[in-house]
């Protein structure tokens, strides 16, 4: 009898452990999110959104002020569309502008939300036209051989 109660709290002390195992995973790797705060919904599109996925922050001054809620491929203006749910508490002007950044040099990337100065703060439906796209770390290292290439003599000789 006693061995049988000591089992099932070993069991369950086991099972509570494997599931918070669980949850501080699927939290470190941003797949949830406990935030019960309502959101209003944004878009805007951008020529290439490197690694952004969906869940990502969207951030302000360092504070999480909202996350990607989709990511789609606008076959008209074939760019990408990017939908945003933003906190309610936080309210940006509709001229802000978006920009895709890293955290650190080769981390997961975010979008960073830079206020404007319109009277007018964004709401449902809008779409911010203000939008830098991410920085491919490919694309600036070919650009730098390419800049380098250029520069070398073509004679053979040095400069």
């Amino acid at each position: 009898m006693q061995r049988a109660k000591n089992d099932f709290w070993v069991g369950l002390f086991v099972l509570i452990g494997a599931a918070a195992l669980l949850f501080l995973a699927l939290q470190s790797a941003n797949l949830l999110s406990l935030s019960f705060d309502k959101t209003y919904a944004v878009q805007a599109k951008f020529d290439n959104i490197g690694g952004l996925k969906p869940r990502a922050a969207v951030k302000s001054a360092g504070v999480v002020v909202g996350r990607v809620s989709s990511i789609t491929f606008d076959d008209k203006s074939f760019q990408a569309r990017v939908g945003l749910a933003m906190e309610e508490q936080y309210k940006f002007p509709k001229d802000s502008s978006l920009k895709i950044l890293t955290s650190g040099l080769l981390g997961e990337q975010y979008i960073g939300i830079e206020a404007g100065s319109d009277d007018k703060n964004l709401a449902t439906g809008d779409v911010i036209k203000s939008t830098q796209s991410a920085v491919v770390l490919e694309n600036l290292i070919s650009q730098f051989l390419y800049s380098k290439a250029a520069d070398a003599p073509s004679d053979g000789s040095k400069k």
